[in-house]
């Protein structure tokens, strides 16, 4: 039953790819779109519809998560293979993917916010599927910064109800300037920083690697976070130029910390999770920059290879009986050739190697942004960044692939898992093919850049620079010894995203709790309890022993004030 699940869905999700992948070339030729509406329910002259939008955009990334997800499950079949709920996990992934299948097809901000929300519940579900403390604090501190996006969502539903419906779509271009679509796009700017993962809720997307491998590589490619540029791009015609300066700085930023903080780190997920928010930075600024297709493009590229690098990183895992430190690998082309191939192959494409499917978009958007009238800062930030990324993935190759061996003697490294490579053999074509097919689907007319030759080499040479300081760093390891203390609160520094997870947990977190910890000590268990219940019950409880005491001794009591009033008459009358 449980092989079978995992091939019916993967049959299906590929078959109903290929069908949306025919459907949007299609339509992009003829230039063609499609909006169907369903009338739920109609009361009083008030009707409710689903709306649903098809064009060769949404189309087209459907096909893509689609056929990535179908590859993924295949791909479970082994990997989570022996798991007694292998069931529930692929109706949990299906459900993920449909969810994300709502949000792309929705025009409307009220089946957004379904797709979204069913986005954060899943993935929340997802996060802490293997149920330890771990999981659960990544999936508590994943909910819960979505939570602040969702929000922002329902704000924009509640200001978006100036307007005729919540059909968005069709007040993007003449509304532009209306103060109500500036403040609806100021919150979904927000929404999108939130679900992608932007300075300053960064810090849930490297927490997220607690799910299992195969949900990382669906998450980290073509779903959960590329809801955010995805909804970016549609809003794309609604945003004026300071909401687009300030998600231009910030986006960068993000893409800068990223890359430095792989620099520093040694397990394996959390360096690809990192180069995920490194592009995501990337994707946020071309598309601040102005040039949404561009973005959309460098998104559907970037799917391919970060689905496969996810694939080859969990089958290394796998083999390496769960052990994700890179220390602790090396040598191992030697085992796994036809993995670590695969391995190289989406590592290189990451970098913007010429030829596979990240030089395409990776190039033109440095050269797009260099045809561009902008500060040296966001020139320099690009191109660091870009050379951050191919050091990173030098010194991941020369740990892992390269270098020496450091597993146990006794070991069975092998690539034997025939189903989890035939699932990512399906990937490993587009990621060599890919990039040069959209370029020729999305782009019919190239794109001209004219620049000096120096600037027209500057991609590769910074790709190469990279490559060879990556390589340089790799060769000796840092000595963390008392006598290197600044070296160490330096790399904690860069290397922790900079303390934006402790922040984000300690800050958020930890204050509020204290907060609550003293409240109830000193004001609900001290000052309240002294002045309100326990003072009140000590008062009634020595008036009711008084009480108790008169009623007990009435008589004796009663006999002595006779005695008493009656020495008072005596000495008043004489």
């Amino acid at each position: 039953m449980n092989l079978s699940i995992c091939l019916i869905y993967s049959v299906s999700f590929l078959f109903f790819s290929i069908t949306l992948f025919l459907l949007s070339i299609y339509y992009m030729i003829t230039e063609f779109s499609l909006l169907l509406e369903f009338e739920i329910l109609s009361i009083n002259s008030n009707s409710i519809y689903m709306v649903i939008l098809f064009d060769w955009m949404s189309l087209l990334f459907m096909s893509f998560v689609l056929y990535i997800s179908s590859m993924v499950i295949y791909y479970s079949e082994e990997y989570m293979h022996g798991d007694l709920n292998i069931n529930r996990f692929i109706m949990l992934v299906s459900m993920f993917v449909l969810s994300m299948m709502l949000l792309i097809i929705s025009p409307n901000l009220i089946s957004i916010l379904l797709g979204w929300d069913g986005l954060g519940l899943v993935s929340y579900c997802l996060v802490i599927y293997y149920q330890n403390v771990k999981s659960f604090n990544a999936g508590m501190l994943t909910a819960l910064s979505n939570r602040i996006g969702d929000v922002a969502l329902l704000l924009s539903i509640a200001w978006m109800l100036n307007y005729g419906s919540w059909n968005y779509i069709f007040y993007l271009e003449f509304m532009k300037n209306d103060f109500c679509m500036q403040l609806i796009s100021v919150l979904v700017v927000l929404a999108a920083m939130t679900k992608s993962a932007q300075i300053p809720f960064s810090s849930w997307l490297p927490a997220a690697m607690a799910a299992p491998t195969p949900v990382s590589s669906l998450v980290h490619s073509s779903t959960l976070v590329t809801a955010g540029v995805y909804l970016l791009i549609r809003f794309n015609f609604a945003l004026n130029s300071s909401v687009l300066m300030v998600l231009l700085f910030i986006s960068s930023m993000t893409m800068f910390m990223a890359g430095l903080g792989a620099n520093y780190e040694f397990d394996l997920k959390k360096i690809i999770a990192l180069s995920t928010l490194s592009q995501l930075g990337l994707m946020m600024s071309v598309l601040a920059l102005g040039d949404y297709m561009l973005a959309y493009y460098h998104l559907l590229t970037h799917a391919l290879f970060k689905a496969l690098l996810f694939m080859c990183a969990g089958c290394i895992i796998h083999n390496l009986g769960n052990c994700q430190d890179i220390r602790y690998m090396g040598g191992l082309v030697n085992h796994m050739p036809l993995t670590c191939c695969m391995f190289n192959i989406s590592n290189m494409a990451l970098c913007g190697l010429p030829f596979l499917a990240g030089f395409y978009s990776k190039d033109l958007m440095l050269e797009f942004m260099s045809m561009n009238y902008l500060n040296i800062y966001i020139y320099l930030i690009f191109f660091i960044s870009t050379g951050l990324t191919v050091c990173y993935t030098f010194r991941l190759l020369y740990y892992s692939v390269l270098g020496d061996f450091n597993y146990f003697s006794l070991h069975s490294l092998n690539d034997q898992g025939l189903i989890m490579l035939k699932g990512m053999m399906g990937l490993v074509i587009l990621v060599i093919f890919g990039g040069s097919m959209l370029s020729w689907l999305m782009f019919p007319v190239p794109y001209f850049i004219c620049l000096p030759k120096i600037l027209k080499l500057m991609t590769l040479i910074v790709i190469f620079l990279g490559g060879w300081m990556g390589y340089e760093l790799s060769k000796f390891s840092l000595n963390y010894t008392l006598n290197s203390l600044n070296w160490l609160s330096s790399s904690l520094f860069l290397g922790s995203m900079w303390n934006m997870p402790f922040i984000s947990t300690f800050g958020i977190n930890l204050y509020p709790l204290n907060l609550g910890f003293y409240t109830l000590k000193i004001i609900d268990q001290g000052w309240s309890e002294y002045l309100g219940g326990q003072n009140l019950y000590k008062n009634m409880k020595n008036m009711s022993q008084f009480s108790q005491f008169l009623f007990s001794n009435n008589l004796k009591i009663y006999l002595t004030l006779l005695v008493i009033w009656v020495i008072v008459i005596f000495m008043i009358l004489f």
